[in-house]
């Protein structure tokens, strides 16, 4: 097991919605040199912004958390966006670890890399097995190539570097802008402002029919943190609640832990996105000991009442 409280830590994406989380629980476990660097000093998209970053950390472990994100929406605007600019900081940043002898190397991919009909529940093994669904293959393809680099570096140079994937993530600190969001953020502050307003109704992307899982943004950033103390494998694992829910079903709930009791439009014209979604964690718990904590509800509820404070709701 590898003791990170001695270790130099850097984590890109530090001061974003899970990295954020990241650097409080390796601080409550001791850990005190923690580099969190921000894009306005760093723009990980350079090689410059890189080198310098690797030489101001100087780290022995790694997280590389960083991303271009967002929902359906900003997903369709956005294609070649997300593809370079994911691609190009993971490249960059993995080989420039490589070369600075960085110690351990924690990358966060993502479960939109999988086949658009992967096989539910989701295997770590088809993760070859087809093309992911349209609207995210730029982003889920430029994750991809990150997991192929870990392992190539792996095999080549003896590079300790594992690729963890977490499912759609939900919590305080979440990303509420209607056009850039996921779903959860998204229902959540329509919910509330519809109520706020008097309004009669809100409008929901889609029929209603796709299923999704989703992981509470502190049990992924226990996953991330598990995985750098106790994994240093070459396969890609899984990092979820092995639970799904239907976008209605979803809707509904929200809806009423919102206590909005209006009407909802299905806007049956825009993208559904994936049909299902729904990992296979068994990977995670037999090789890390690792499993998700948080209810689905309870999870919401926080979420929901920290949207209430921020918002001023």
């Amino acid at each position: 097991m590898l003791d990170l409280t001695s270790k130099r830590i850097c984590v890109t994406g530090g001061g974003g919605f899970l990295g954020s989380f990241v650097v409080e629980r390796l601080q409550a476990r001791g850990c005190r040199d923690i580099f969190v660097p921000r894009r306005r000093d760093y723009d990980l998209t350079t090689s410059d912004g890189v080198a310098r970053l690797i030489a101001a950390a100087r780290p022995e472990v790694l997280f590389h958390l960083a991303a271009v994100v967002g929902g359906i929406g900003a997903n369709k605007d956005n294609p070649g966006l997300f593809f370079y600019e994911n691609a190009i900081m993971g490249i960059q940043l993995i080989e420039a670890a490589r070369r600075a002898g960085v110690e351990k190397t924690i990358v966060a991919g993502t479960i939109c890399s999988y086949p658009k009909f992967a096989p539910v529940p989701f295997r770590e093994e088809d993760l070859w097995n087809g093309y992911p669904e349209e609207t995210n293959a730029p982003y889920g393809i430029a994750k991809k190539a990150m997991l192929v680099q870990c392992q190539s570096y792996r095999e080549q140079y003896g590079m300790d570097a594992i690729f963890l994937m977490p499912v759609n993530l939900y919590g305080p600190r979440d990303n509420f802008d209607l056009h850039t969001s996921h779903v959860i953020p998204a229902l959540i502050r329509k919910c509330l402002e519809a109520q706020s307003a008097g309004q009669p109704e809100i409008r929901v992307w889609g029929d209603g029919s796709p299923t999704r899982e989703f992981l509470y943004v502190e049990d992924a950033a226990e996953g991330l943190i598990t995985g750098a103390e106790r994994y240093s494998g070459a396969e890609p694992i899984n990092l979820g609640s092995g639970s799904e829910i239907s976008i209605r079903d979803l809707v509904e709930l929200i809806a009423r832990l919102c206590g909005f009791t209006g009407g909802i439009v299905w806007e049956t014209d825009k993208p559904n996105g994936q049909p299902r979604r729904r990992l296979d964690v068994s990977r995670a718990e037999r090789l890390m000991g690792w499993r998700a904590a948080t209810g689905f509800e309870p999870g919401l509820r926080q979420t929901i009442e920290w949207y209430r404070r921020h918002a001023a709701l």
